[in-house]
């Protein structure tokens, strides 16, 4: 089991814990920095984040959004 889980730490016990768990090499912290994030992918979500901000009528519902099929999202356009 290798699941990457971002937490946010709230009170000074659970920080006790975390601490805890690593020294019992039951959990492993990882710095933001180290996430394996291609950077084209990160160009390419800064791309569509500007082209969203110079034209956002372009964006479409969350019912349209949500099928992933696109005959789903015909169905969904000729209700």
């Amino acid at each position: 089991m290798a699941d990457i889980l971002h937490v946010i730490i709230k009170k000074d016990y659970a920080a006790s814990l975390m601490e805890h768990l690593q020294k019992e090499q039951a959990i492993e912290i990882v710095a933001e920095d180290t996430a394996d994030i291609p950077e084209w992918q990160k160009e390419a979500v800064r791309k569509t984040l500007a082209d969203v901000q110079q034209h956002p009528e372009q964006l479409q519902p969350w019912e349209v959004t949500k099928y992933k099929r696109p005959e789903d999202v015909d169905q969904f356009i000729h209700q």
